[in-house]
């Protein structure tokens, strides 16, 4: 049903855009990898050509590379080559910028490998360069990511239908025309020369001499100094190497990065807020064209929030890419977004400068994330989960609705749904004061029969209550992402949070039961007395069923709120509701048992009644007599096991009470908890 439904969504989503595509476009040749020159054949004072783009033109611009050496850094370590750069890119840039990586380097025609690292504290002109062999190594890892039951869409495939249904109809009218793309196509090659991306041309004459100039400039202070470095090279000046890259993030605000920073390993990445794309038809690029030099993105998530990198194209080879010459979150086999970028320009810096840029359209997925770089499949789209959410500020009167998609990568979905959740709180609030959220999600998954799951509850802080409102969903999407049976598709996950900038809060003030003897079956009604914070006292009427296998005798019971957890012995509150108490290890839970559990969960503004402490010490005899209840049910459970009502599940919005338990919900977060007793009487 699941995949029925994605598949039909996507088709309505995907096919205008596609049909347009199609009969505006024709696919562009395949490029194959360039020649390569091994880091075995790599020497001291080689010359070569590195390409990227520094600015907003899109333009592959050239720089020279000079090469001193190659370091080998140990066993089982990537071994770099050692380069100093000049020339006029370069130098109006300020030197090798955070965002150059994986720009691809050549000498005498053939690739060597990409911008990687630097030093910090070094002259920006030195850099790290990571030999091509070790990145292309990445082609031929296993890719066992993006293969949940949810499909992805092959572009490329979907293209190519769409095209033969449209000249099919062309030819049928007459209007069929063969120059359609043309133009698309010529600008692709045009961009590519000799296997490589094409220089622009300059009077041989003019630029030798531009060259001599610059070297002789940089000559003195740094090429001396960076042989120098390499020939002392010290494990803690290795500690030093920097990657060139950047953490974009877009749709954050001050209190979402710090929030991010928290819980998503980073590492040591400079965050960078920039603009980025809404979600929409028009961000897909079904016959994309990225040649290396060419920048490229890499984002886990995409719409109103997103997180994101830029680098560049090292090296294609028919639909694969590799680049960056270094990791982006350093996961492995992952399942990104692979997208075009746009450069903004460059900003210069005392020891590195970096790009400034931000993601394009959707062009493909990346499926590898290593210390050698990042590689990718052009065409390919990966499996995602559509995130919704709604805040309401009641105190701003702001009500705004964010929508992001979240690559599906399972070890990234729990945080990256908190963090969009938090996200979406602090941009609509703009605050991390006093305030109190109610928080309701749901989870279109198969790991539940029914295939939703749903949950909600209420939260207050004195300060930044977004921490703890999102907590509850990051655990959901974790549990459903951990399934020890098989791996558990997420259709979307929609939130709604109403935010109310003051303190909505209650006290229990008394429960008083309408009799003091009932028997086992009974209901009683308790006439509970709260206090809400800076509110007159309110009275609510509470009924009460005492369990059907309830022993006589004294039943201690609490009046609590719902997320205030009492601090008393387990075995004593089993016993005295008369439930089945098993001294056995219990089996392990199933995903929709974890997920059940959090769903009948007491909520925080609940009042619950439920078995509790004695308000006194027990008697020796008391004792004696709750052992002996303990011992007797726990036989019987051994007996006669109980069966797993997961059935429950099936019912949509179903939160069955547990025996002895009754919620009253409320509109506070009720904060203590009182103690009553009543007198049970044999049946």
């Amino acid at each position: 049903m699941l995949r029925s439904i994605l598949r039909k969504s996507a088709r309505r989503a995907l096919a205008p855009l596609a049909l347009a595509l199609c009969l505006s476009l024709t696919a562009p040749e395949a490029q194959a990898l360039d020649p390569i020159l091994p880091f075995s054949q790599v020497q001291q004072g080689m010359t070569g050509t590195a390409y990227t783009v520094v600015d907003s033109s899109r333009e592959i611009r050239t720089f020279d590379v000079d090469i001193i050496n190659g370091i080998g850094r140990g066993k089982g370590e990537t071994p770099l080559i050692m380069a100093r750069a000049y020339g006029p890119v370069v130098e109006q840039a300020g030197g090798i910028l955070q965002g150059m990586s994986g720009s691809p380097v050549y000498v005498e025609g053939r690739l060597i490998g990409a911008v990687a690292l630097g030093y910090k504290d070094m002259t920006p002109y030195t850099f790290f360069i990571t030999p091509i062999e070790e990145m292309t190594k990445l082609w031929a890892l296993p890719d066992r990511k993006n293969k949940t039951h949810i499909k992805s869409f092959d572009l490329k495939k979907y293209q190519e239908d769409k095209k033969k249904e449209a000249e099919k109809e062309a030819e049928k009218e007459g209007k069929k025309d063969a120059n359609l793309g043309q133009e698309a196509k010529k600008e692709a090659s045009d961009s590519i020369k000799d296997g490589k991306p094409a220089e622009k041309e300059t009077p041989k004459a003019d630029a030798k001499e531009e060259k001599k100039a610059e070297k002789d400039k940089q000559e003195a202070s740094g090429k001396e100094q960076a042989q120098k470095e390499s020939s002392e090279e010290t494990p803690a000046e290795k500690a030093k190497m920097e990657k060139k890259n950047l953490l974009y993030l877009s749709g954050f605000s001050g209190g979402g990065i710090d929030f991010l920073q928290k819980k998503l390993p980073v590492g040591d990445y400079t965050i960078v807020p920039v603009s980025a794309p809404g979600l929409s038809d028009e961000n897909t690029t079904y016959n994309p064209v990225l040649p290396p030099g060419s920048s490229v993105g890499v984002a886990v998530a995409y719409g109103d929030f997103s997180i994101s990198g830029v680098g560049t194209v090292t090296a294609t080879d028919g639909d694969k890419i590799l680049a960056f010459g270094h990791s982006f979150l350093h996961r492995g086999n992952v399942n990104y977004f692979m997208t075009d970028a746009d450069v903004y320009g460059t900003i210069a810096g005392v020891s590195a400068g970096m790009k400034i840029a931000g993601v394009g359209n959707i062009i493909g997925r990346i499926n590898q994330d290593r210390d050698a770089g990042i590689a990718g499949i052009l065409g390919e789209y990966p499996s995602v989960v559509p995130v919704r959410v709604h805040v309401q500020d009641e105190t701003l009167g702001r009500d705004v609705n964010y929508t992001s998609t979240m690559a599906y990568d399972e070890d990234l979905l729990p945080t990256l749904s908190s963090v969009i959740a938090y996200g979406a709180i602090s941009k609509t609030s703009d605050t991390v004061s006093e305030a109190t959220a109610k928080v309701s999600f749901s989870i279109r998954t198969n790991a539940v029969p029914g295939g939703k799951f749903e949950r909600s509850n209420m939260f207050y802080s004195k300060a930044d209550v977004g921490q703890i409102a999102v907590g509850e969903l990051m655990q959901a999407v974790g549990i459903i992402c951990t399934n020890q049976d098989r791996e558990s598709d997420i259709l979307d996950v929609k939130v709604d949070i109403d935010l109310v900038g003051d303190r909505k809060t209650a006290s229990i003030l008394s429960a008083v039961p309408d009799k003091k003897t009932a028997k086992p079956g009974e209901t009683v009604n308790f006439t509970t007395t709260i206090k809400p914070y800076r509110k007159d006292k309110e009275t609510l009427v509470i009924p009460y069923k005492v369990p059907e296998n309830q022993p006589a005798g004294t039943m201690h019971l609490d009046v609590r709120g719902g997320g205030f957890v009492p601090t008393v012995s387990p075995l004593l509150i089993l016993t005295q509701a008369g439930s089945d108490v098993s001294l056995d290890v219990p089996e392990k839970e199933t995903t929709a048992d974890q997920l059940k559990t959090l769903k009948d969960a007491s909520r925080n503004n609940v009042i619950t009644i439920a078995p509790g402490a004695p308000t006194q010490p027990l008697s020796d005899k008391e004792k004696r007599r709750m052992l002996e209840n303990a011992k007797r049910l726990a036989e019987e459970t051994k007996k006669n096991p109980p069966v797993r009502k997961v059935e429950l599940l099936k019912k949509e919005g179903d939160s069955a009470e547990k025996p002895g338990t009754t919620n009253f919900e409320t509109s506070y977060i009720v904060d203590n908890v009182v103690r009553t007793t009543l007198t049970i009487e044999k049946k």
